[in-house]
């Protein structure tokens, strides 16, 4: 069921981004623009709505690049009874069926480069793809005590602003960042991130310190984001609370606590599968266009 949700919202959330700020006259009240639609569709899979999605425009007051585009079209879905490992065929099998219609095939040329969307993708753990790149990379996020060995190695890797780091989970991110996202060109999915930057995300199933996440990656950048999505209040709540430590020490991506969002996942939420695709990159993509400008009529 396609539904449209609200732009304007009192509260950011559902991302880690800086939203657009503006103000209500009539209602006398602070407002931004959304950053996410995933708040708002959620609540509607709480409300007996199984399937949902929403096409639409996102709004980010960041930085401008190839990549980025302060408004941009995404789709955000969401499904009850399914996971991430539902999340990632059904990604797949979108994205190539498009492909198959608009470029007649599966394999598509991209600047230097020759994409292959054949399925299945590959299927790769970010603990994994770093230790591709830093084979002494193997900590525990659930041991802190190993933090300064976990920073060590990434700043022998050249991995830069690791040192203020809190947590190994942190500095397993950037150095996935830094280090293997730009050399994923054929379609990837990197699954399980750790917690600390997947505040939305539903605990692992069998890996403490983790959760069942995923990104999709192609030509160096990402495609689609995905979790199993988080369901218990209690948890959240606390995820919430931590974003809104890391605000109040000035991080402007960080969210605050939703008590609204909150007051609806405290009356059950069924287990749900989430994702969110770029639509703009996704056409970049398809289209072998090497910025976004070039696919959005008024960047």
């Amino acid at each position: 069921l396609e539904i449209e949700t609200p732009v304007l919202h009192s509260q950011s959330g559902g991302a880690e981004a800086k939203p657009f700020e503006t103000y209500h006259n009539s209602m006398d009240m602070d407002l931004t623009l959304r950053i996410a639609t995933e708040l708002h569709l959620k609540r509607l899979i709480i409300g007996g709505f199984e399937r949902v999605y929403e096409l639409g425009r996102i709004f980010r007051n960041e930085g401008i690049s190839t990549r980025h585009n302060p408004e941009f079209t995404s789709i955000e879905l969401y499904q009850a009874y399914a996971d991430y490992d539902d999340m990632m065929d059904l990604t797949e099998h979108l994205v190539c069926t498009i492909a198959d219609e608009v470029c007649g095939g599966l394999t598509i040329p991209y600047g230097d480069h020759t994409v292959s969307l054949q399925r299945p993708w590959r299927r790769v753990t970010m603990h994994d793809i770093v230790k591709e790149q830093i084979p002494d990379f193997d900590f525990d996020v659930n041991n802190p005590d190993s933090l300064p060995q976990a920073i060590e190695a990434a700043s022998k890797a050249g991995v830069p602003g690791v040192g203020d780091l809190k947590s190994v989970g942190d500095v397993l991110n950037v150095c996935f960042e830094e280090l293997c996202e730009p050399k994923l060109i054929q379609p990837t999915f990197v699954i399980d991130y750790p917690v600390e930057v997947s505040p939305l995300a539903k605990p692992h199933r069998s890996k403490a310190g983790l959760v069942e996440r995923f990104e999709l990656f192609a030509v160096g950048r990402e495609h689609a984001n995905s979790f199993s999505e988080l369901t218990d209040p209690v948890d959240q709540r606390v995820r919430f609370e931590a974003q809104a430590a890391k605000r109040a020490a000035g991080d402007e991506e960080a969210c605050d606590v939703d008590e609204d969002f909150l007051q609806a996942l405290e009356q059950g939420m069924p287990p749900t599968g989430g994702l969110g695709i770029g639509i703009d990159r996704l056409v970049m993509l398809l289209t072998n266009a090497p910025s976004i400008r070039d696919v959005i009529a008024f960047p």
